[in-house]
């Protein structure tokens, strides 16, 4: 069950939850695309879209460390 009431942040521990991987794809100096990926290879399964500021600091943060998550190059 989601700690957060946040929904990307939700959606995302629902995927890891799961085994997915995760990685963020910024798309603007103020705004990033999550994008969720299958466990086995890594293929893109959706993409969910973020520009609320605290949201994208813990995406941001949680993508540096061991939990799944990538960031992406622009």
């Amino acid at each position: 069950m989601s700690t957060t009431t946040d929904p990307v942040l939700a959606a995302v521990e629902r995927w890891e939850t799961a085994g997915g991987t995760w990685q963020l794809s910024p798309t603007g100096p103020d705004s990033a695309d999550v994008v969720l990926c299958r466990c086995d290879g890594g293929e893109e399964v959706e993409r969910l879209h973020c520009s609320e500021a605290i949201t994208l600091a813990v995406l941001r943060a949680r993508s540096t460390d061991d939990q799944g998550g990538r960031r992406l190059e622009p």
